[in-house]
């Protein structure tokens, strides 16, 4: 029995890194009125405003969906974990804070692939627009926006620096900006930390715009359906204390809850394949058979070396250590635990012929998991290294009716050669700079991979047991106009009125980088679409392409020939 009845101009589902922001930007306008719907809690526990604890919450069923995707066929039939945030703030509440926008030419290829308008230089000021850059100031970057991006503890560690002169040394040459200009090439690596605190979309965007009085915010409420008057979307039914209650929306419906959470609840409201909804149980309002198709993911391993020198996270990981830790970052929002820890980075070619980077580089200073629950003893170092341009493709699919039974998830990790030849190519670069003069002060012994992996059949062995997800899943309602695209180039999802969907499952394909910053962008240029605005830039903004990178090589410039 339906509890009770709302009606708004907007309704936005979900709170996280896209939906935070929708909600924000649209109820800038005080004529208009917008429900935010969040099934999870408040993202005020220290061990998400702490930059340096980011495992915590990411391994934490309070605040982690806890996706899993079905046994993996490429990868040894191993079940992979898909974390999302389940918060205010979603999956910017819990992830790495890394700030990566990908490469120009990713956004390009949105527009070859059918994506209208979203192409690089139509993009950039939306990236612009929600920017407070703290380190850099240039015609890319943004200084006026809600989103701080700063460089934690500015590479004081010396093996940052080392790593990148290893990658200098091997060819690749040096960027002071990779969000800028010129990706590629080895240097400093920004997050999304405010003074030393997490810059969650919450953090961001809600913490002022909570205040105003035309925004509803909803927390713990469930949404188990988008709501229909024939092919026009009209509400949503939800579920809050138990009771079951529907709200209204006079304008639009935004659906804003990721990869794994929009085509989920689309289907399960009776929009997606009509095969996969009959034998779900789910009765067919709209057939669109792309709503959960085309899903991809980065995936990556670490490459991990003993340390010669004291210099290490290791020596901090002690609960001791930590708890100094700790009360210095509460006191003083200083230390270790105002950073990431991931301060250097690199992005470059796995080959010749490759026409932009595809690789992508993580630098820590420490021998750890990645949520630091296991250490290397002793002292070491590693590099989380990805084939950052997956040709492989996966699905989500609802198993019935009920949007908390979980959706059958598969990747198809490494279902192509392609995708297994970009992987060989990581293992052998990654070799080859760490073996550079600037890191033999501090490089030991090997940790993984083994020095006898050398062939490419134990390569591949080594990389189907190694590699983890980088927890950057997308594509699943994307953009364009071909019989599998979910949205138009306005988010709008085909053949249904009054529904969009902004967030990164309606990537045409996954960027060369992290995801939070893409969809950051995708959302405040969404809130634009749905307002009827637009930004542009006042001159084309240039960028390194790969005829520079060959320029380079003609006039002897010292450049990697992959």
């Amino acid at each position: 029995m339906v509890q009770q009845t709302t009606d708004y101009d907007y309704i936005v589902i979900g709170a996280g890194s896209a939906g935070a922001i929708v909600a924000s930007r649209l109820s800038e306008d005080p004529d208009c009125t917008v429900l935010l719907v969040e099934y999870g809690g408040s993202d005020a526990s220290v061990f998400i405003r702490m930059p340096s604890a980011l495992g915590i919450p990411m391994n934490s069923s309070k605040y982690n969906w806890g996706f899993e995707s079905a046994p993996e066929p490429y990868l040894n039939n191993r079940r992979m974990n898909c974390p999302r945030g389940k918060v205010m703030g979603g999956s910017s509440s819990i992830n790495g804070m890394v700030y990566v926008r990908g490469n120009a030419t990713d956004y390009d290829e949105w527009e070859s692939l059918g994506a209208a308008g979203w192409n690089y230089q139509n993009c950039l000021p939306y990236f612009k627009k929600l920017e407070n850059h703290q380190c850099r100031s240039s015609e890319y970057t943004g200084s006026e926006g809600p989103v701080a991006i700063s460089s934690g503890n500015n590479m004081r560690n010396p093996l940052y620096r080392a790593f990148i002169d290893a990658g200098v040394e091997a060819g690749y040459g040096e960027t002071n900006d990779y969000n800028g200009y010129k990706q590629e090439g080895f240097g400093q690596k920004f997050m999304n930390v405010d003074a030393g605190v997490r810059a969650s979309t919450s953090h961001a965007y809600l913490k002022t715009a909570k205040n105003r009085s035309n925004l509803t915010i909803l927390k713990r409420a469930l949404v188990t359906a988008i709501q229909f008057e024939g092919k026009t979307a009209t509400g949503i039914q939800y579920i809050k204390r138990g009771k079951i209650r529907q709200a209204r929306a006079s304008r639009e419906v935004v659906l804003c809850a990721g990869a794994i959470g929009s085509p989920h609840l689309l289907q399960v409201s009776g929009v997606g394949p009509t095969e996969v909804l009959e034998s779900a149980g789910i009765e067919t309002v709209h057939h669109l058979p792309g709503v959960g198709e085309n899903l991809q993911d980065h995936l990556e391993f670490n490459f991990q070396y003993s340390c010669k020198l004291p210099i290490s996270l290791n020596s901090k990981l002690g609960l001791w250590q930590k708890a100094l830790i700790g009360a210095q970052w509460l006191l003083f929002k200083t230390g270790l635990g105002r950073t990431n820890h991931f301060e250097a980075c690199a992005f470059i070619r796995s080959r010749a012929g490759v026409k932009s980077p595809d690789i992508q580089y993580h630098f820590l200073p420490g021998a750890v998991t990645y949520d630091g629950s296991v250490a290397f003893k002793g002292h070491g170092f590693q590099v989380h290294v990805g084939h950052n341009k997956p040709t492989s493709r996966g699905y989500v699919r609802a198993r019935s009716a009920d949007i908390n039974q979980h959706p059958q998830i598969l990747f198809n990790y490494l279902q192509t050669e392609q995708d297994r030849q970009g992987f060989r190519d990581c293992v052998r670069l990654s070799r080859e700079i760490i073996n550079q003069p600037a890191m033999d002060p501090y490089r030991g012994e090997a940790i993984q991979p083994d020095p006898e992996v050398q062939t490419d059949k134990q390569i591949d062995a080594f990389v189907r047991n190694a590699v983890d997800s980088a927890y950057h899943p997308a594509g699943t309602c994307k953009i364009g106009s071909d019989s599998m695209a979910v949205v138009d180039a306005d988010l709008r999802v085909r053949g249904i009125a009054g529904l969009r969907v902004i967030d990164s499952s309606v990537f045409p394909s996954v960027p060369n980088g992290n995801l939070n910053a893409p969809t950051m962008m995708v959302a405040e240029r969404g809130a634009d679409l749905i307002k009827g605005q637009s930004l542009k830039l006042s001159k084309s903004a240039p960028t390194y392409t790969d005829k520079d990178w060959k320029l380079r090589q003609r006039q002897g410039t010292p450049v990697r020939k992959a």
